[in-house]
């Protein structure tokens, strides 16, 4: 499968990660990468960025080593009602928005609650990708999930660095593995994620390779291998 692109990686900036912007768009150059997503965590995040960080993205060249860089964010998802901790100024101001549930900055309900809180997230108009939707830090319900992700064109994340053994999440790979099978029952695409903290794991997605083979995933629902098809499903092309 040719990948040409990794959209959920973070730098320096995030607080607990370990390259530099231009130390990741050379490592994404190198590794024959079309596309690199540089996606820093949000406030809730202890240690991350302040907001002013996010509102002097538009000094970054979005062309660099010879690859398109998009330029956003990791939004928490707060609690069972969707609420994001970035406002919709800021949102705006971003290449590309990525919303997900951290144990750090998140309340918990019902499985029931909870599905239906990141459902509202789905249908936030500015949420592109929903990071790692089966990591297991909250208990959903998958199928609804899909079909919201489906209706409006919202994509959900195989989460390469939540599948690592040294993660230690155990419901990860059962969680991913129901995902896909989902996804594919319904014809929903999906995108793979590296969640790459340093330059050394852009485009890296071993483990969720593994249970794309285990379930005979569809590679033409599979959006890093071509970033027009990925432009065009997320409406960035316009």
């Amino acid at each position: 499968m040719k990948i040409e692109l990794d959209v959920h990686t973070h730098t320096i900036a995030s607080g607990h990660a370990f390259s530099s912007l231009q130390e990741m768009a050379r490592a994404a150059a190198d590794r024959g990468l079309k596309l690199l997503g540089i996606t820093e965590h949000t406030p809730g995040i202890p240690g991350s960025c302040h907001l002013i960080y996010f509102r002097n993205l538009h000094v970054v060249p979005r062309q660099m080593y010879g690859i398109e860089l998009l330029l956003g964010a990791e939004i928490n998802i707060l609690d069972t009602q969707g609420t994001l901790d970035l406002d919709e100024f800021h949102m705006s101001l971003l290449d590309l928005r990525i919303a997900g549930i951290h144990s750090l900055c998140y309340t918990p309900g019902t499985p029931e609650e909870n599905t239906q809180g990141m459902i509202k997230a789905i249908e936030n108009p500015y949420t592109h990708i929903i990071s790692h939707p089966g990591d297991g830090t909250a208990k959903l319900l998958f199928e609804p999930i899909v079909q919201a992700a489906k209706a409006h064109h919202t994509l959900l994340e195989i989460n390469n660095s939540s599948l690592k053994p040294c993660r230690n999440k155990v419901e990860a790979r059962p969680n991913n593995l129901e995902i896909l099978r989902l996804c594919k029952q319904y014809e929903v695409p999906v995108i793979l994620g590296s969640d790459a903290h340093i330059s050394f794991d852009i485009a890296t997605y071993d483990h969720a390779l593994e249970l794309v083979k285990e379930t005979e995933f569809p590679e033409s629902l599979i959006l890093n291998t071509d970033v027009a098809r990925f432009k065009q499903y997320l409406h960035l092309d316009k």
